[in-house]
């Protein structure tokens, strides 16, 4: 007797959290593995906003609280959307929840009939379309190759637009490329799409603050304010303020939206921690100076896996703009074969490779929808970073 739902035929275990598993249970058995495969800053939580879940918890805030937020959090996010975003949201349009990934689930859940469809930019983050799938949608995969800086252009966007689309999913800075869609980019888009006031989009801009070389963040609604009552803006304090355990998203969004996700929520999480809430009050309204400092190391880890990956023959890497991944392309490495006689035929098997015989984990850029690529992240310690490089060019050397 089958007792597992069919629905879940549709989807797979996240791809990024299964290499994490696979690889943590090799470093468990003693074996020498470096894991470049989480979206996870090294940095510890900054001690003031520990201090404040110290605080919260002593002064007895260890009771329920609203599944929208505290009174203080939700006025905290309302000021930073509207200081750092210029966008003017009512704190009936603001929800939070148990991280990002928890506010796409329970929009997609509150919008999603069957049927609907939802664009999403390939390469992408790997739970959008399986998250879709679970709302018994649609995912339309849109290819942004490398030329296009792995962006959807507003040609791409209009022919994959029809009376079934329900929502366009944005994410800049981009997991995993760290490509950022330039203020022109986010016009562009937007004259495309007040064009058809039946699709919803959703700005994933969980790493607005992790930009670089005097890259400029822009979001949708900021941009162009006519299409605020059609745009979610997601955010949270997982990647910026190095608090991904602490586990809080936050959105702004039409307030029937909010409304509909709210229901949700009641009936499944209810909220988030009292002691996150509190900590992420002071995450963001406290200072904010620490980003660049954190910013400034991120930097300098992107440019050594930068010039030591473009170093090794059949890989060339594309600079990222933002976040703290690269995603190069492995296409020259595609049909060589390992030295005990294994063709490796996909990116997939590339990245088999190099944690079979070098001990690093990166994931595969099947799994982001668009390959031959792979993705790994630089948010460690530049010594990691160099012997992980060291260890890739070794591997690739033995190639035949």
């Amino acid at each position: 007797m089958n007792f597992v739902a069919d629905r879940l035929s549709k989807i797979k275990p996240s791809m990024t959290v299964g290499i994490n598993v696979k690889a943590k249970a090799l470093k468990d058995e003693g074996k020498d593995v470096i894991v470049l495969a989480a979206g996870e800053p090294d940095f510890n939580t900054p001690k003031n906003i520990r201090d404040a879940a110290s605080k919260a918890m002593e002064e007895g805030k260890t009771k329920y609280v609203p599944g929208k937020g505290t009174p203080e959090l939700q006025k905290a996010i309302q000021k930073k959307f509207r200081e750092d975003n210029n966008i003017d949201y009512q704190l009936d349009e603001i929800i939070c929840g148990v991280g990002g990934k928890h506010i796409i689930y329970n929009a997609m859940m509150a919008t999603i009939n069957p049927g609907d469809e939802v664009i999403i930019t390939a390469p992408f983050w790997v739970s959008y379309p399986d998250i879709v799938l679970l709302a018994e949608g649609n995912p339309v995969i849109v290819e942004c190759p490398q030329s296009q800086n792995f962006k959807i252009t507003p040609e791409q966007l209009e022919i994959n637009i029809n009376s079934k689309t329900k929502w366009l999913m944005l994410n800049s800075p981009s997991n995993p490329t760290g490509s950022v869609y330039s203020k022109k980019e986010l016009e562009d888009l937007a004259l495309i799409l007040k064009k058809y006031p039946n699709v919803l989009i959703m700005c994933d801009d969980i790493y607005e603050k992790i930009v670089y070389d005097g890259v400029e963040f822009n979001t949708l609604a900021s941009i162009e304010p006519s299409l605020k009552d059609r745009c979610l803006t997601l955010n949270g304090v997982s990647k910026s303020y190095c608090m991904t355990g602490w586990r809080l998203g936050y959105c702004g969004a039409p307030k029937e939206i909010i409304a509909a996700m709210n229901k949700i929520q009641s009936q499944s999480t209810t909220s988030t921690s009292s002691i996150t809430m509190a900590a992420a009050v002071e995450a963001i309204s406290g200072p904010q100076d620490f980003i660049n400092e954190h910013n400034k190391k991120f930097l300098k880890r992107r440019d050594l896996v930068l010039n030591k990956l473009n170093d090794i023959d059949g890989i060339t890497c594309q600079k990222p703009e933002g976040a703290f991944y690269v995603y190069p392309n492995c296409e020259g490495i595609i049909g060589k074969k390992t030295p005990n006689g294994k063709q490796i035929s996909n990116d997939e098997d590339f990245m088999t490779y190099l944690l079979e015989d070098q001990g690093v984990a990166g994931v595969h850029g099947a799994a982001f929808g668009l390959s031959p690529y792979f993705r790994l992240s630089y948010a460690t310690s530049d010594a990691i970073l160099e012997d992980a490089c060291n260890r890739i060019k070794e591997a690739c050397n033995k190639l035949i």
